[in-house]
């Protein structure tokens, strides 16, 4: 299990993030909601240890994971990057299944989970915004890491691309990974992740399933959506 614990982030006088903390069991999708600068990339940032925090204390399996350890454990995908945008699919995914150490069965994989086949020969710089984020995500599913930190993972992605990407980031919790994101579309987040934190104003408001928060706020027919308008 992977627990943070007391996240803080301050800018100046400016708080960020104020003591934000969450558990994340192993094989589980936990989703990371709230509405823009509530604070969701910078704690993300945050736990991968790309960004300094003020305070903050991260842990896997009872263990504490300093700053340097970090990588071996946590694969975090940034949302709206492109990769080495003169190079082709197929070579980016070459390259990465190399550094992952999988083998070429596992990159056909990827290509074929994440409807890349056609695009093998494409140039990064050429893709639409949907189809450079199916190949940030099976850069991803190639990854690792216990842990993957996804920012955004479903922006671009039709409603039939986001039922497949789902399911095959389901696959990887069979295996006992766990996953993080960050989602700002509700009803992605409600058919994809098993737990939700409700972020606003760098704060945790609610954690807890769907259920839980239907009792929370006292309509057990609601949706993700209500929630969030319920409690933002």
């Amino acid at each position: 299990m992977l627990i943070a614990e007391e996240f803080s982030k301050y800018f100046g006088s400016v708080c960020a993030l104020k003591e934000v903390g969450l558990s994340l069991p192993d094989g589980q999708i936990l989703g990371l909601i709230g509405p823009n600068g509530a604070g969701k990339t910078t704690f993300l940032q945050g736990l991968a240890g790309l960004l300094p925090m003020s305070s903050g204390r991260l842990s896997w399996n009872g263990v504490q994971v300093p700053l340097r350890n970090r990588p071996k454990l946590l694969f975090y995908l940034e949302d709206g990057i492109a990769p080495h945008p003169d190079l082709s699919v197929g070579a980016v995914l070459d390259f990465y299944a190399k550094i992952f150490g999988r083998g070429g069965n596992e990159r056909d994989e990827a290509l074929e989970r994440f409807d890349l086949p056609s695009y093998a020969s494409n140039r990064i710089k050429s893709l639409s915004k949907g189809t450079l984020k199916r190949l940030l995500l099976s850069l991803a599913w190639l990854a690792h890491q216990e842990v993957l930190l996804l920012d955004e993972p479903f922006d671009g992605l039709d409603l039939r691309q986001v039922r497949g990407v789902t399911l095959s980031l389901r696959d990887l919790t069979r295996c006992g990974r766990s996953l993080l994101l960050s989602i700002h579309q509700l009803r992605d987040a409600e058919r994809s992740c098993d737990r939700f934190v409700l972020l606003n104003s760098g704060g945790v408001v609610v954690a807890g399933t769907l259920p839980e928060l239907q009792v929370k706020i006292g309509r057990p027919d609601a949706n993700l959506e209500d929630v969030f308008y319920a409690l933002v």
